[in-house]
């Protein structure tokens, strides 16, 4: 596993259906080390903190693996390495390897994995696609959230080093079908409420679906 590429942006506005809205999703790669706080990246800074930031969602990471694989769906190639809003850009941690929970060490910093990232319309904008959303939800290359357990420093070719691994085994990509394609499935759901590490909104989220379907929750 390996740090491709950190990548960060400022908030910067952006043209929306006639409204201008300020936007962090425009990454640029950095050279050199780069400070890791609680949250967020040195230089990179969350425009809307109603849906985005906070210590579940920290930092931001995309598989370089599935570059490839957009760039041959949508017939392009333009896209630079930050090209999905990720702070992180690496390669051998595939949504269906990794697991919420997992915790591993890049450069001086731990983290520890959320939740799966479930793109808002920022994205359509900066891919320039209006039905991209759709396709990144059905494809559930999805990427994923980091919280930062022990701050550092990290930079662009840093080995990712995996500390310990999630016992229950959820990885980031059945969570995400779970969300939004397996919502029936109770006993997952059961199981996906008990992941401590996994973080509030999503717990809510499955706790609520359960209570729809008639189960009781403790938690």
């Amino acid at each position: 596993m390996k740090l491709i590429s950190v990548n960060v942006s400022k908030p910067k506005p952006m043209s929306f259906q006639g409204k201008t809205v300020l936007t962090g999703i425009f990454k640029q790669p950095v050279e050199g080390r780069v400070h890791v706080s609680r949250l967020n990246l040195e230089g990179d800074q969350q425009a809307d903190l109603s849906v985005h930031g906070g210590p579940h969602q920290a930092v931001y990471v995309y598989p370089f693996e599935h570059y490839a694989s957009w760039q041959q769906e949508l017939r392009r190639e333009d896209f630079t390495l930050g090209q999905f809003g990720e702070n992180f850009t690496v390669s051998g941690m595939l949504e269906n390897q990794v697991c919420i929970g997992d915790v591993f060490r890049a450069g001086s910093a731990l983290f520890q994995v959320t939740q799966p990232r479930v793109p808002c319309f920022k994205l359509v904008t900066k891919m320039g696609i209006p039905e991209f959303p759709k396709l990144f939800m059905a494809s559930a290359r999805t990427g994923f959230y980091l919280r930062v357990m022990e701050e550092g420093d990290v930079g662009a070719g840093d080995p990712i080093a995996q500390e310990s691994r999630n016992s229950l085994g959820m990885t980031v990509e059945s969570v995400f079908r779970l969300a939004f394609f397996d919502q029936e499935n109770v006993a997952k759901l059961k199981e996906a409420v008990c992941i401590a590490s996994l973080s509030p909104g999503w717990q809510r989220r499955f706790k609520e679906r359960l209570e729809e379907l008639g189960e009781k929750t403790n938690l």
